[in-house]
C-alpha cells in the first residue's frame, strides 16, 4: 500500500463519525476576480450572525488580505501553523465586526498535499473540533479556476457561485463549472450551485444573466444551478470600500445590504433543502484526497 492510499484509508476511518456535530459548510466562489466575491463573503456572514448563527470564515484565498481589511483584523496565525506549527484551532480564528470568526488558509492549503499521516490525523481531529465552534463555516475561494479553487468547489455540498452581467463574467462562471463537471470528484446530487447576481441594474440583468447561464450549463453540463438572487449595482459599495468596513456594517440601509440581507434569509429557509450536512471536517477530508489524486 502506497503512502497516498494509506492517506486515504486515515481519512475515511475519521469520516465514520455519524453522531459528529457539524456546521453547514457554504463555500463562496466565481469564475473571475473583480465580481465582488469576497464582500458577498463577509456581507453574507455578517447578516447570519445578526440572525444568530455562529459563523467563521475561512480564507482560503491565500496572498490577498481582502477579508481582513472588511473585518478589521490581521490574524496572527493561519491554517499552516494548526498544521506545522503546534497551535490549535482556537489559536488560528481570529475574531472581528458583528463577532466573525477568520482563518487565514495561508499557505497550509497548498500544502495539505504534502502531509504525513500523523499530520493528516491531527488536521482531521481539529476540523473536528471547528465543527463544534461554528454553525455556518464560509469558506471564501481564490478567484478563476486554478487547482485550489476546483478542489474546495468540488469537494462542497453547497457553492454560491458569484457572477455580474458582464459577459466575461459569465464566460468565465461557465469554464468554472465546465472544469467542474469533468472534475472526477465532482458528483451530481452530491454539490448544490446557486447563483448571486451582482452588480445588476435591473431585474432584468439578473433574469439575462441566470438564463444565458443556464442554458449553456443545462445543454451541455451536468451540474443543476439554481438562482438564489440578485445584489443591485450600489454606489454606496465605493463609500464602504474606502472607509474599510463592510457594507452591511458602513451603509445597512443601502440598496445592496438590502439584498444581501434577503439573500442570507433565504439561505437560511433553504437549509434543509442542500445535501446532507458533512461538515468543515469531512470537507477537508475531501479536498485532501483530492490533492492525492494529483
Amino acid at each position: 500500500m502506497d503512502q497516498a492510499e494509506h492517506l486515504r484509508n486515515i481519512i475515511k476511518k475519521q469520516e465514520i463519525q455519524p453522531d459528529r456535530q457539524t456546521a453547514r459548510v457554504i463555500t463562496v466562489t466565481s469564475g473571475k476576480g473583480g465580481v465582488g466575491k469576497t464582500s458577498v463573503s463577509v456581507n453574507l456572514a455578517i447578516n447570519l450572525s445578526r440572525m444568530g448563527k455562529r459563523v467563521i470564515i475561512l480564507d482560503a484565498d491565500f496572498g490577498l488580505a481582502n477579508i481582513e481589511i472588511m473585518l478589521g483584523i490581521r490574524p496572527k496565525y493561519n491554517l499552516a501553523d494548526l498544521m506545522f506549527r503546534g497551535k490549535t484551532i482556537s489559536d488560528i480564528i481570529t475574531y472581528g465586526a458583528e463577532n466573525i470568526g477568520l482563518i487565514s488558509g495561508g499557505s497550509g492549503i497548498n500544502e495539505m498535499a504534502n502531509l504525513t499521516r500523523e499530520q493528516v490525523f491531527h488536521l482531521i481531529q481539529k476540523m473536528t473540533e471547528l465543527d463544534r465552534l461554528a454553525d455556518v463555516i464560509i469558506v471564501d475561494t481564490g478567484a478563476g479556476i486554478g487547482d485550489s479553487v476546483l478542489e474546495f468547489v468540488a469537494a462542497s455540498a453547497e457553492v454560491l457561485l458569484v457572477a455580474t452581467p458582464e459577459p466575461t463574467s459569465i464566460t468565465d462562471a461557465y469554464a468554472l463549472l465546465k472544469m467542474l463537471n469533468r472534475s472526477s470528484s465532482y458528483h451530481q446530487g452530491k454539490t448544490t450551485v446557486k447563483l448571486i447576481a451582482n452588480q445588476v441594474r435591473g431585474d432584468n440583468d439578473a433574469d439575462e444573466l441566470f438564463e444565458k447561464l443556464g442554458i449553456v450549463v443545462n445543454k451541455f453540463l451536468n451540474i443543476d444551478i439554481e438562482y438564489l438572487g440578485a445584489i443591485p449595482y450600489d454606489n454606496n459599495m465605493l463609500k464602504a470600500v474606502i472607509r474599510q468596513e463592510p457594507l452591511s456594517i458602513a451603509l445597512p440601509d443601502s440598496a445592496a445590504a438590502r439584498a444581501m440581507r434577503r439573500i442570507a434569509a433565504v439561505l437560511l429557509d433553504r437549509g434543509e433543502e442542500v445535501p446532507p450536512r458533512m461538515g468543515i471536517m469531512q470537507l477537508f477530508s475531501r479536498v485532501i484526497k483530492i490533492k492525492l489524486r494529483r
